[in-house]
């Protein structure tokens, strides 16, 4: 017979490994030893872009049948920040007033736990299920993410590997178990832009040419004009100007250049290049007023989707809202997952524990909610292979 998993336990071991992204500290083995202990077979591999570090990924899985209902998580954890302001060594998990604290307790290292806490019990009542149980984990979700995930899903994809379902263990509720299912994700879209203007004397304007102004017509007309009003599955999307750069040390010199950052959070009425093309409308037709050359540069780090509330969402839904009493909303507000990337090869949710604490100081999650959440997940598998 498997062995239960205990779910405080393996956490605690879990975060003793200090995993900060791109290190992995022996993280990845420690979950792929408890998976191999309840008859998983693991698979351990490795990316590296050129220019960026070497990230561990596990894929796992029991049994060959569909369907393959996978858990998706991370187990790299985001710097501690000051030591001294812990209550705790946050890479040493303590229980205080029943809490568990430590550095990835609720991102996501507990999810997970809890997760593989719900298999091994499953397991060991269920031997002979129809279908499989998959685990994909990865070391590069709270980093730049392209060594990660997203090549673990390319890799799934040319080795033709079935996944029907799957929950990202990230913590989705506000405050409270229970409170929300993340169905969707907006897309984020930054823009880099640089305004070239002409070094000159502030007393003489006419011969120079100040890039500071036509950039704040752009910023000023991106930013007053909302992009949408939203819709029944996402709030409207939104414009944040998160840098303005003037590299001037002298008051009486016209600067020769001026740049900005923003970033754009958006709904499923966009895409990447549909905001590309109107932001870059915008800029030149202020830039052509002004006579100035710009540079601008795009990056996406992931497009809008929403997964259908189907039969088995809805599943889930009615699971989580039993064994908490909470009314489980969908949703699709926040920032991004790994999800995005997820989405292209099975429909998918995330839910974990409550993400109030998350990257703080004294990161924690309660004792009593992480037990809850073995037993949904617990619930959630057995109702899945029903």
């Amino acid at each position: 017979m498997s062995k239960v998993i205990d779910e405080i336990r393996f956490t605690k071991e879990l975060i003793s490994k200090p995993s900060i992204t791109p290190k992995d500290f022996g993280a990845m083995n420690v979950v792929s030893k408890h998976l191999k202990k309840i008859g998983f077979k693991c698979n351990l591999m490795s990316f590296q872009d050129r220019g960026t570090e070497k990230i561990i990924n596990l894929y796992a899985r029991y049994g060959t049948k569909s369907p393959n209902l996978c858990f998706a998580g991370h187990t790299d954890v985001v710097p501690a920040g000051d030591l001294a302001s812990w209550s705790v060594d946050p890479f040493k998990a303590k229980i205080k007033k029943g809490y568990l604290f430590g550095r990835g307790v609720s991102d996501m290292k507990g999810g997970i736990g809890c997760f593989i806490s719900a298999v091994s019990q499953f397991l060991k009542e269920n031997k002979k299920f129809e279908g499989s149980i998959s685990f994909l984990i990865t070391g590069d979700e709270e980093g730049i993410a392209v060594n990660g995930t997203k090549k673990v899903v390319e890799y799934l994809k040319r080795k033709k590997e079935k996944i029907d379902f799957c929950i990202v263990g990230e913590p989705s509720n506000p405050s409270k178990l229970g409170q929300m299912i993340k169905n969707g994700r907006r897309g984020s879209i930054t823009t880099y832009l640089t305004v070239k203007g002409k070094q000159g004397h502030i007393a003489y304007p006419n011969v120079a040419l100040n890039p500071a102004t036509p950039i704040i017509k752009i910023l000023n007309e991106l930013k007053s004009k909302p992009l949408d009003k939203g819709n029944k599955n996402f709030q409207p999307s939104n414009l944040e100007v998160t840098r303005i750069y003037i590299d001037n040390t002298a008051d009486n010199v016209i600067p020769a250049k001026a740049s900005a950052t923003f970033n754009i959070r958006y709904n499923n009425l966009h895409t990447f290049n549909s905001l590309k093309n109107k932001i870059s409308k915008i800029i030149k037709k202020i830039s052509k007023k002004f006579k100035c050359k710009t540079e601008i540069k795009f990056v996406g780090t992931g497009t809008s989707f929403l997964t259908i509330p189907n039969q088995t969402v809805k599943k889930i839904q009615k699971i989580i809202q039993k064994e908490t009493g909470e009314k489980t909303q969908l949703s699709t507000s926040g920032g991004t997952s790994d999800a995005r990337f997820i989405k292209d090869i099975a429909p998918c949710i995330e839910f974990g524990l409550v993400g109030n604490t998350m990257h703080q100081i004294n990161e924690k999650s309660s004792i009593k909610d992480m037990k809850k959440l073995k037993l949904i997940y617990l619930k959630i598998i057995k109702s899945f292979f029903n």
